[in-house]
Formats: structure tokens, sequence, C-alpha cells
């Protein structure tokens, strides 16, 4: 048995010093990593120096536009200097070729994710140039236009980055066609709302904001169209999910397109009202319309008030017109004004509204009810008055 001296202690040292970390020399291990740590410290200094000479160039341009892409791409500029140290210290290392093949497919990786990941973020505000093409795009065109271009550039950016490390895209995507068809079979409404909702879009039956309602499903004000579904907020705050298909299927009326608001009423007078009162009503409604100016003209739009009908109760008139403005509460303001208005007409014209009624006419009148002593117990004789009534009742029976 032989005592190992120093010397080969040292050896042994040495051995770990040149081949310590997986094969790869300590000193140049601890470069690498003063490398790197060197990058993040000079990490905000390079990021507002690249940053700083962005936006003297952006001063430059009249549009907001480039000011936008600025601040989304912030973070993907931030993480540049994390790329290039990881760059550089792998490049001072020793390797085997297995290994550097290994770190030039993270750098390659690292690079390809940070440009497809700048390309994601810009889509938003280059989408806002489309917006100004109202006449050619919707909003929500342009909505789905940008999501559709980040789906896109996820998925080219994986596909790049598989490609890098080797793994064939080709017999995945052919793959899943072959898993997809089996998919859309179980997914028939998926894909059913998802192209009733590029009808909608294409179609511009609504926008976000508009006030809808879906015969038999909802009505509210349209919040967000999406690629299933379409959120439309109630008018109690509660929002609804609608698949995108109901929207195509259904009738939706959009009353924020209407041109005028409608009023019809039925205003009913008693029949005691006399031909010139009736005259007087009619023509003070009229006259408060034709002169107001929050009713549309009769050239604009149809205007009539009238007798209408002779009802069971009461003689109708019919109130036919349209307000200027399509919004609710100012809807309900006009309304309003008009029922006070319409009431003290038919007060001045000294008549009065009619209200559901029954004549009864009686031919005969039976013999009279014989009379009955006053009962000092007023339910006693309350009794006996009922007792009364129900014999009479059986006589003409």
């Amino acid at each position: 048995m032989t005592i190992a001296s120093f010397q080969d202690f040292w050896d042994l040292v040495v051995d770990v010093w040149q081949h310590g970390v997986f094969g790869i020399h300590i000193a140049d291990s601890l470069i690498a990593l003063g490398i790197f740590l060197l990058f993040i410290m000079l990490r905000n200094l390079l990021t507002r120096f690249i940053l700083s000479a962005l936006k003297r160039a952006a001063t430059r341009t009249k549009t907001d536009i480039d000011d936008q892409v600025l601040e989304v791409i912030r973070a993907p500029v931030r993480f540049i200097p994390i790329v290039m140290g990881i760059f550089f210290a792998t490049s001072v290392l020793s390797v085997g070729e297995d290994v550097e093949a290994f770190f030039n497919h993270i750098n390659r990786s690292l690079v390809t994710f940070t440009l497809f990941w700048t390309l994601h973020r810009i889509v938003s505000p280059i989408g806002g140039i489309l917006m100004h093409s109202r006449g050619i795009l919707t909003p929500a065109m342009v909505d789905w236009i940008i999501k559709s271009a980040k789906v896109a550039f996820i998925l080219l950016g994986s596909a790049a980055i598989l490609e890098i490390w080797g793994i064939a895209v080709a017999p995945i995507i052919a793959g899943l066609g072959l898993f997809g068809v089996a998919v859309a079979l179980g997914a028939q409404d998926l894909f059913k709302n998802l192209i009733s909702g590029l009808f909608v879009i294409g179609e511009r039956r609504f926008h976000p904001g508009d006030w809808i309602s879906v015969d038999g499903v909802v009505e509210g004000d349209v919040e967000e169209i999406g690629f299933r579904t379409t959120k439309i907020r109630r008018f109690d705050k509660a929002p609804v999910y609608v698949p995108n298909s109901k929207l195509s299927d259904n009738a939706v009326t959009n009353f924020q397109r209407m041109t005028y608001r409608r009023i019809k009423w039925i205003i009913g007078l008693e029949y005691r009202t006399t031909g010139d009162q009736l005259r007087r009503i009619r023509d003070g409604i009229e006259a408060y319309i034709l002169e107001s100016d929050d009713f549309a003209k009769p050239e604009m739009a149809s205007t009539f008030v009238r007798i209408d009908a002779f009802s069971a109760s009461s003689i109708d008139i019919l109130l036919y017109c349209f307000t200027r403005t399509t919004k609710w509460g100012e809807w309900l303001e006009v309304k309003e004004r008009l029922a006070f208005k319409i009431k003290d007409i038919v007060e001045e014209a000294g008549a009065g509204f009619a209200f559901p009624s029954r004549s009864l006419y009686v031919e005969t009148m039976p013999d009279a009810a014989e009379t009955f002593p006053q009962s000092a117990n007023k339910a006693d004789a309350a009794a006996q008055s009922l007792t009364a009534t129900n014999e009479i009742v059986q006589k003409n029976s």
C-alpha cells in the first residue's frame, strides 16, 4: 500500500480546477459568470442608452405610433442585455462540440424568442393605424386582426424555436391535422360560434358600445366581441356572455342606430266628451308636438294625432310621433313633459280620461225590499241586509 504524497493532492486540485464543472475549466466558468454578471449590472444603463436613442429618433416624427411602440418594447429591450450576457459568457468557454452546439441552440433560441416577443408586443400599437381606416375596418374587425396576429407570432416563434432544436414542425402539423378532424367533430359548436362571429363583424351588425336587443336572449350594451362569445352588459350591470351563433341566428335590434325614437300612445277619453272638446284636445296635442323642438317634424318622421276608435269604455286618440333624441334618459324626460302637457290640455278642455268600466242596466225592478228595524248590533244589521239581497236575486232569477 502506497501513501499519497502532497504532489498527488496538488495534481487532484489541478484536475478539478481544469475539469471541475461539466468538464469546463473553473477559471473559464468564473470568467463566464463574471461576464454575465457584468451585463446584468449594466442592464439598466444599456436599456436607458438604447431607449434614449430610439426616443430621440421618435421625436422627429409627427405620429404618436412610434411613441407607443417604444413603450411596449421596453420589456424586450431590457431582456436584450441578458441575452448578450449569456452569449458572451458561453463564447469564452472551451467545451466540446456537443456542448458548444447546445450553447449555440440556447443563444439562437433566446434571440428568436426576443424577436418574436417584440413583434407580439408591437402588434397592438401598429393596430392603432388600422383604427383610422373606419370606412373599411370596424373596431371589432381591427380587434380580431390584432388578436389573430398575436396568436400567429406565438405559433411562428414556437415553430422557429422547435426547428432550432432539430424538431421537425411539418410532421407535427400533419399529425395535428388528423387530430384536428377528430376534434372538429366534437367541437362543432366552437367552430360554429367562431364563423358566426366573423359574420357578425363582417356584416357590422353592431359595435362595442352599442345598445342592442337579441330576441329572447338579452338586451344591453355590447362590451366585447370575442372569438366564441360576445360580452353584453345588461342594464342591471350583470355581464352576459352570448354565443356568437345566437347573435347570427336570432333577430338583433340595434337601438344605437335609431334616427329618432318613437312614442306611440292610445289616449282614452270619457264618452261624455263632446265633439268640440275632442277637437280642442286633438289640436292642442298636435300643436304642442309640432312647435316643440323635442320632436321630429312630419317631413322627417311620421306624426299623427287622430281620433282613432270608439272602444268599450273610451274614445281613443292615437298619438304617434318621434323624438329627436334616442338616448333613453332624455327620451323619458321628453315623454314626461308630453304627459304633463296632455293632462293640462284635457283638463283645460273640461274633459276627463276614461278608465275601464262596465254599466249594468235593469229592465224591471223587483218588489220593494222589506225594511228591517235598526239593530244595535251593526254586524246583525249587515247580515240581515245581505240575506234580503240574496232573496231579491233569487226572485229575479
